[in-house]
């Protein structure tokens, strides 16, 4: 037998011996405790909705809590890319976490899936691509109804953070198109747990509407306040309140509340023609089957959205790079800039090397909180 005969088995069996070893390893932080758990227990769960392998290769998945905490997070990015090795991160759902996240994805050259609407310094989300809507993108649908019921005055009620702050800035440039006013603008710190005195300054304005721009359970406290406060009028929610911790912890306060969303959470009152319809339908009944009926939310569904957006880029950056490479990760980033239009359960997704925020301005829409649930509309 010649040596190359010899040779070519032993190299097969070593070239299918290293591709069957192969996986995609996945850093995933995320708040399970802290002001932001709300958020982040249900992106948890929703991990439960990825696939065991992609593009052949095996996703090897790692969970770290931030604890709310930007400290926290950057130690966990920091390991995901100097221990793990991983060729991806995914977080967190707590702004102010993702956003000092970023610079490590950066740093590394690894992309960074954020499920949160981080507003990045010019230039400086190169690795980073968002999950969750922009705040500018979801105050278009949030004016359009307050100018068809004739709002022409809003109170701002929100944290005093980064989420907060792009949230007034987004949503007076747009409200200021449409001839509305914003008459009064007070912040709280996710930490406080009473914002009486600002409730009071705003209703004593007597707006037309209210908005608050806070997350989950948080997001109770302030409409409580502002109702306690005898105010009457329209209160708006933002997307980080479109969860069942709103009604949990608000209870008949929140009655009649007005939240702005994606298309996910109340997908099965969508028309056919929707193109988020089949995803949202697909996730609310694979979720619910694990997590229970009407367990559905906002931010389990950005990881079923995920998981979508990989196996389209996965498969394409697999064809030029093996993971746990430099060159697999740049050849990720370079797929979800160039997959083109990406139908997903919170809308429509088109990345492109110049835009990482990828929803389109028809994603969002408005629900209302009618009888403990929610109701789309029209």
């Amino acid at each position: 037998m010649t040596l190359r005969k010899l040779l070519v088995p032993a190299l097969v069996a070593l070239l299918f011996q290293s591709t069957a070893q192969a996986e995609i390893t996945i850093g995933v932080s995320l708040p399970l405790t802290g002001p932001a758990s709300g958020l982040g227990i249900p992106c948890n769960n929703g991990l439960a909705l990825w696939p065991k392998s992609i593009g052949g290769e095996t996703l090897r998945v790692i969970v770290l809590d931030d604890a709310s905490d930007p400290t926290v997070g950057v130690k966990n990015a920091r390991r995901f890319v100097s221990e793990d090795k991983v060729d991806l991160i995914v977080g967190s759902a707590a702004t102010p976490v993702a956003l000092a996240m970023s610079d490590v994805a950066a740093q590394a050259r690894t992309v960074q899936l954020a499920a949160s609407p981080i507003v990045t310094a010019p230039g400086k989300d190169e690795w980073s691509f968002r999950l969750a809507q922009s705040n500018a993108v979801m105050a278009i649908p949030v004016v359009a109804h307050m100018k068809k019921h004739g709002v022409k005055t809003v109170g701002f009620l929100g944290y005093s953070d980064t989420y907060g702050e792009s949230w007034l800035n987004d949503f007076t440039k747009e409200a200021k198109a449409a001839g509305i006013k914003v008459i009064g603008a007070e912040r709280f710190a996710r930490t406080d747990t009473s914002v009486t005195a600002q409730a009071l300054k705003l209703t004593s304005a007597n707006p037309d509407a209210i908005l608050i721009a806070a997350s989950g359970s948080g997001a109770a406290m302030p409409h409580k306040a502002v109702i306690d406060r005898g105010y009457r009028g329209k209160i708006y929610q933002t997307h980080s309140a479109a969860s069942r911790d709103l009604m949990r912890v608000g209870g008949k306060d929140v009655e009649g509340a007005f939240v702005v969303s994606g298309p996910a959470t109340v997908a099965d009152q969508l028309p056919d023609g929707n193109p988020s319809k089949k995803f949202g339908v697909d996730y609310i009944a694979r979720y619910e089957k694990i997590h229970g009926a009407g367990s559905r939310n906002q931010f389990a569904a950005h990881m079923y959205d995920a998981a979508l957006l990989l196996e389209k880029a996965v498969p394409a950056a697999l064809k030029k790079a093996r993971p746990g490479t430099p060159e697999f990760r740049a050849a990720l980033k370079e797929a979800l800039e160039n997959g083109g239009v990406t139908p997903v359960s919170q809308g429509i997704i088109h990345y492109t090397p110049q835009d990482h925020w990828g929803f389109t301005k028809e994603t969002g829409l408005i629900m209302k909180v009618v009888n403990g649930d929610w109701k789309v509309e029209q």
